[in-house]
């Protein structure tokens, strides 16, 4: 693979990156699903776990690795359906590990609103997400997504 398809694939998955956020924070469930491979597996053990008080504020939606694309759409549309997000991805370190392969590491930070009345009014969190990429039919496609923080903020319930 040469330098200018390097570069091409780079600001693909860029452009991947940002369609996974906006449709999380729009709630467009079929754009969601275009991002995945249909093996895709979505870590988010510990996303809402502030790792300097151990404290998961989520811990039903937190606890497993979400295998294949179906169980991820299924599982982020019932655990996201009533919350507002904001998500931020920025710096990415991406590498392109050949014609059909990359990896990248984004430094992120996200803002989540629970509907009023529940046990939580929300979190504010920063961290990374850890990903490799698949090229399918021309497309790139998210293969495995690991979400680590470096910090929680949590609102309490209103």
């Amino acid at each position: 693979m040469d330098d200018a398809a390097k570069v091409l694939a780079v600001e693909e998955i860029k452009k991947l990156k940002a369609r996974y956020f906006r449709a999380i924070d729009t709630k467009d469930w079929s754009l969601l699903e275009q991002v995945f491979t249909d093996d895709a597996t979505c870590d988010y053990r510990g996303a809402a776990t502030d790792p300097s008080t151990g404290t998961n504020a989520v811990p039903v939606a937190t606890e497993t690795v979400l295998q294949g694309k179906a169980a991820i759409l299924a599982s982020l549309k019932t655990g996201l359906a009533e919350v507002v997000t904001v998500h931020m991805g920025y710096m990415p370190e991406i590498e392109v590990t050949s014609g059909t392969g990359a990896t990248a590491i984004w430094a992120m930070s996200d803002t989540l609103r629970f509907p009023a009345g529940g046990a939580l009014g929300g979190l504010s969190g920063s961290g990374h997400y850890h990903e490799t990429y698949e090229r399918i039919d021309g497309k790139w496609r998210i293969k495995a997504l690991r979400l680590t923080r470096l910090r929680v903020d949590v609102v309490e319930a209103r």
